[in-house]
């Protein structure tokens, strides 16, 4: 990187050496480097990553697909198409992924994960592990402009780097106290979320040819309410985790470690999920809706079997009450010698 920086530095200065020759310049890539660093030798650029005005400069809109591209997506289902292709926001009207787009209407319509598959984000995946970045909080950042805006190469921060690469996107905006904005990050739709989760799993927990059946087996149980064999196919799972995933950290220990791995599998089967989710009494870890149930979760490492407790003693059914569907309120509790579910409490509300 740090060559890569040099690289950069001396083109920009032959660029603005041969001023008089360039009329106009557009300068595109995946993340930047501060203008500190790099852009001395150029310091005439104005950025317009997030600019309003540009905001639909890099991708598809909705008008273009309904005009454009309408001969192409005669007979696509346009709101699946939305779910999985659309979703970047650039400050302005979000945007559908041009590359997923152009695939999409040329095999036949199939939902693929076409951009997500030019590439795996192994380097980032490893930044989440070195970490102990606590998954669940993938889709509910809230973060400064200055924060997203950053890249430092001698303090290599996550998640400007996930949103600079297009695995997270901009949610909402709120202005700050402070003065400027507040962003609300997130997948910015299902092919990203899926994808991005299934490589998750695998780095968490190096599940190959089980990740399939314990995605399956789990959708299944969920649907059907099935708590016992809910609880058999969780401890299942982590041990599954081979023993040298646990070797030279402490993720043992790590309430966030089982959380992330259980987050990553329910997001990856596409649910409508929600980590730390916001009551008058404080927060549920997970909390799951379906069509026919609604399940509140609660994690503990060496608990004593109190995640269940906790729920029952804040109420956190009642944000969830008056629904027409019956509550599952779960405690799971581990074991960090045992590396795996030495509890898994339960009971329905409704």
């Amino acid at each position: 990187a740090s060559q890569g920086r040099e690289v950069l530095r001396d083109l920009y200065t032959t660029i603005k050496d041969s001023d008089e020759h360039v009329k106009f310049a557009f300068l595109t890539g995946v993340s930047k480097f501060s203008k500190v660093s790099v852009f001395s030798g150029l310091n005439n650029l104005k950025d317009i990553s997030l600019n309003p005005t540009y905001a639909t400069l890099c991708g598809y809109t909705q008008h273009d697909l309904e005009t454009t591209f309408a001969a192409h997506l005669q007979g696509a289902d346009m709101a699946q198409v939305r779910q999985w292709y659309n979703g970047y926001n650039f400050l302005g009207e979000r945007v559908y992924n041009p590359f997923d787009i152009l695939l999409f209407s040329k095999n036949d319509q199939r939902f693929k994960n076409y951009w997500f598959a030019t590439g795996t984000p192994t380097f980032l995946i490893k930044l989440i592990r070195q970490n102990n970045f606590y998954l669940p909080q993938l889709d509910r950042l809230e973060v400064s402009e200055g924060l997203i805006d950053s890249f430092d190469i001698d303090n290599l921060q996550l998640v400007p780097l996930l949103f600079q690469t297009g695995y997270l996107s901009i949610k909402s905006v709120q202005p700050s106290l402070r003065g400027g904005q507040l962003f609300r990050l997130g997948f910015p739709n299902r092919e990203v979320l899926l994808s991005f989760t299934d490589v998750l799993i695998h780095f968490l927990t190096e599940h190959q040819s089980e990740r399939i059946r314990f995605q399956e087996q789990l959708y299944a149980l969920l649907q059907a309410g099935d708590m016992a064999q809910l609880r058999d196919c969780l401890k299942a799972l982590f041990a599954a985790i081979p023993y040298n995933n646990y070797v030279n950290n402490t993720i043992s220990s790590y309430e966030g470690y089982y959380a992330s791995v259980i987050y990553a599998y329910l997001a990856s089967l596409g649910l409508d999920l929600t980590a730390e989710d916001v009551t008058s009494k404080g927060r549920i870890d997970l909390s799951l809706r379906l069509d026919n149930a609604i399940y509140l979760i609660e994690f503990k490492v060496d608990g004593g079997g109190k995640a269940l407790e906790q729920i029952r003693q804040r109420n956190y059914q009642q944000k969830y009450q008056g629904q027409g569907k019956p509550i599952y309120l779960i405690g799971i509790d581990f074991d960090s010698a045992e590396r795996n579910l030495t509890a898994f409490d339960w009971e329905q509300w409704g």
